[in-house]
């Protein structure tokens, strides 16, 4: 019988591996769930796949899962980084969620001129991307990283990877992003409220491998336009198609 319950795991799985539980993943699997011995988790560490384990040992402070057999491969996602300006909490925690949702490998709150927040819960948004993951079947949880300048991000960006860059001031103007060669490594940069800056623009717009895009004949919301843009970029050139 298949598990109803995914939890994610910083542990090796594998057959027969034991796999410790700490007290709050105790809590939620046995206090909030009501388990008990015998009962299946399905369990996932980013780097074996998934396995249905079977609860061995529980307790109100921990307890002990074995794995049993694996039910699903490791699914790495494409290699697609969404670069987002932070914004108000709950918003800025819809777009961390979609994003592992959606398939993001790696999730980059940036600095611009105009964002309207200069810091972040770096380790509050990583939870949220493994709940995301937990609850969409995913087997591979994205990194979120600290805040960090737009400007220092692009002074050291990577040789190769393309840039999906959504401005504004291309609103209503023809998108050509399916026209791209497949396969290769990307980002998605997605604006603050207040937009790109000129300085910005100007900047972002030069970079050799930037793509100037418009994401339709509206201007969308910074969460919104997450949403739109990885659906773009997933059925152009992603694992969608």
């Amino acid at each position: 019988m298949s598990a109803k319950v995914r939890l994610y795991v910083e542990h090796p799985l594998g057959q027969g591996q034991s796999v410790p539980l700490e007290r709050d993943q105790a809590h939620y699997l046995f206090g909030v769930m009501r388990l008990a011995v015998g009962a299946r988790v399905a369990l996932f560490n980013g780097q074996d796949g998934e396995w249905q384990a079977e609860v061995a040992e529980a307790g109100k402070r921990g307890g002990v899962l074995v794995c049993v057999d694996q039910s699903r491969p490791l699914q790495m996602p494409p290699d697609l980084w969404l670069l987002f300006a932070p914004i108000k909490k709950a918003r800025t925690d819809f777009i961390v969620e979609k994003a592992a949702e959606m398939g993001a490998a790696r999730i980059v709150p940036v600095q611009t001129e105009f964002t309207n927040s200069d810091r972040i819960r770096q380790d509050r948004l990583q939870a949220h991307a493994v709940e995301a993951a937990e609850q969409c079947g995913g087997t591979y949880v994205p990194e979120v990283t600290e805040l960090t300048k737009l400007g220092r991000l692009l002074d050291a960006w990577p040789a190769g990877r393309q840039l999906m860059f959504c401005d504004e001031a291309e609103v209503g103007s023809a998108l050509q992003l399916a026209q791209t060669e497949r396969g290769l490594p990307w980002a998605i940069l997605i604006g603050p409220e207040g937009g790109f800056s000129d300085r910005e623009r100007t900047r972002l717009a030069a970079l050799p491998s930037s793509h100037v895009v418009s994401l339709g004949p509206r201007i969308l919301r910074a969460d919104t336009a997450a949403v739109a843009a990885m659906t773009i970029w997933q059925k152009a050139l992603g694992d969608w198609g």
